[in-house]
């Protein structure tokens, strides 16, 4: 929590006059982008358009020093708990998530910018209710790499001229406000991650903040780098126009899975059956489809001098061996499967898994801050293999069902108590786990899917599921957490069981929960 000489710091007038003018430079734009959005149908292909600037030889600018080496990178929100262990854990980069991990209640929103502002100075401490003390160590900490909230996203706190701003200006304004003349002078930043882009177009529009942001503050131009994540299938037809358009500025690609997956199923909800995937779980980074994705990602990214960095492993380990074992052993094949495909490094969830990442990528880096020197000339993915959701082996299963169900109303009762970042089996969900879910539920409804057992999964069946697990769930909870889940069994319910298709996290139904 902020205390008021920190939000009055934090809302200069000053700070809120620089964001309000990248909301009325930038804000038409951006409108206008998201408008282009719904008017476009599912991509089928890569651009015709922009064959040129995928046939060029050209390359992003160097990396800076503290970009490097990204062989292992730890995510998570900026509470300031998680900020000190993940910077304190021994990874080389903490990616400080102010999107999917993150609740943006508006105490949420200030409380991760002062912690960035803390972590800029090196002064970063907490102690939790029970007298534990947490500060940043002495030696080297983490490099920080923000990630603001996606183009699509309000803020409905601050408003410009009579309209919300775009959350992803306000997150990025007060950031590089506040903290970019110290991070230059640390050699330290400032860097970010971007997500949900889904055209080169928007890219362009990022680096065109980029640079008006830099101008105005007396940064020197270029300073800034971006890695994009590559969550939606229109990004993945648009790897090299992405790059290009920020060049000035991009620092890699990331790919993202759970994401990624949400847009193909939101893309072609609606097409045939053969764009109807399996259980979540069933699917994974070896699926044909998923592996075609991940090459072109690594080939482009080297191609033109840029980081391809790897997906999550978002297990948190236990006190249980035989869990841990059978759970480390997947994510140390993940990481080394990733390593051993032209990858720079990879993401985890938990400190607890920073070593194992560092073992498997120091096998193939060794001495090498990372593999830009590994060329992939004879990579070729079409637009068929991106595609091609068929070739995902499993099945539907009840399993599957209740699984996303379940997953989806215990987050989205943590989310609504503030906390977006929840610990769930074993596992650090945040808010794309409940996009898949609830994405896959939709669809498997709208096409009538049978599950392995012949059970058709329609609405009535959906809704039986919800109570079921509803009502488990909220065994043994204190009337409060009872209240919330009760609440995120309506929003969840909202957007499951509506006849269309509906943009959960831009919908009225998410509005009426952030406070």
């Amino acid at each position: 929590m902020t205390t008021s000489t920190q939000s009055n710091r934090l809302l200069s007038d000053d700070a809120i006059a620089f964001v309000t003018d990248l909301q009325r430079r930038f804000g038409p734009r951006r409108d206008e982008l998201l408008a282009a959005r719904r008017r476009t149908g599912p991509p089928r292909d890569f651009l015709p358009g922009t064959a040129d600037v995928r046939a060029a030889d050209w390359q992003v600018a160097p990396a800076p020093p503290a970009l490097q080496d990204r062989r292992v990178e730890i995510t998570g929100p900026t509470r300031p708990k998680m900020a000190v262990n993940a910077l304190n854990s021994g990874a080389k980069v903490w990616l400080a998530d102010l999107e999917d991990a993150n609740t943006p209640h508006w105490d949420n929103v200030l409380e991760g910018q002062q912690v960035l502002y803390d972590v800029a100075r090196r002064r970063l401490e907490f102690t939790s209710p029970e007298g534990k003390h947490y500060s940043l160590d002495d030696g080297p900490l983490a490099t920080v790499v923000v990630r603001p909230r996606g183009w699509h996203l309000d803020e409905k706190h601050l408003p410009v001229d009579g309209r919300p701003m775009a959350g992803a200006l306000l997150d990025f304004g007060l950031h590089f406000f506040h903290n970019a003349a110290e991070l230059v002078s640390r050699e330290e930043g400032p860097y970010y991650y971007l997500p949900k882009l889904e055209s080169h177009h928007e890219a362009r529009l990022w680096n065109d903040v980029f640079g008006h942001a830099q101008a105005a503050l007396g940064i020197p131009h270029g300073t800034i780098r971006a890695t994009v994540l590559i969550e939606t299938i229109n990004a993945a037809f648009e790897m090299d126009e992405i790059l290009y358009e920020m060049r000035e500025h991009a620092s890699g690609l990331n790919a993202g899975r759970w994401d990624y997956l949400f847009s193909l199923i939101k893309n072609f909800r609606e097409s045939g059956p053969e764009f109807v995937l399996p259980d979540r779980s069933a699917v994974s980074m070896t699926t044909p489809f998923m592996a075609a994705y991940s090459d072109l990602l690594v080939a482009t990214c080297h191609r033109r001098g840029a980081f391809a960095m790897g997906g999550m492993a978002a297990f948190i380990p236990t006190k249980d061996p035989v869990t841990n074992e059978s759970a480390l052993a997947q994510v140390r094949a993940d990481k080394s499967r990733e390593a051993a495909a032209g990858y720079d490094g990879s993401w985890v969830a938990h400190p607890g898994l920073v070593a194992i990442c560092r073992e498997e990528f120091d096998a193939v880096l060794g001495e090498r801050p990372n593999q830009l020197d590994r060329q992939f000339p004879d990579t070729v993915v079409s637009a068929d293999d991106l595609l091609d959701l068929a070739s995902a082996d499993g099945d539907v299963t009840e399993a599957g069902v209740r699984a996303n169900v379940s997953v989806s109303l215990r987050y989205l009762a943590s989310w609504l108590g503030g906390d977006g970042a929840a610990a769930i089996d074993n596992l650090m969900e945040d808010a794309a786990t409940v996009e898949i879910s609830r994405s896959q539920l939709w669809q498997w409804i709208r096409h009538g899917t049978e599950t392995d057992r012949g059970r058709v999964i329609d609405r009535a069946y959906v809704e039986g599921v919800l109570a079921a697990e509803a009502a488990s769930i909220s065994e043994g909870l204190d009337d409060t957490t009872r209240a919330r889940l009760r609440q995120a069994r309506d929003l969840f319910a909202r957007v499951v069981l509506a006849e269309e298709y509906l943009d959960f996290l831009t919908t009225p139904a998410y509005a009426d929960y952030v406070e």
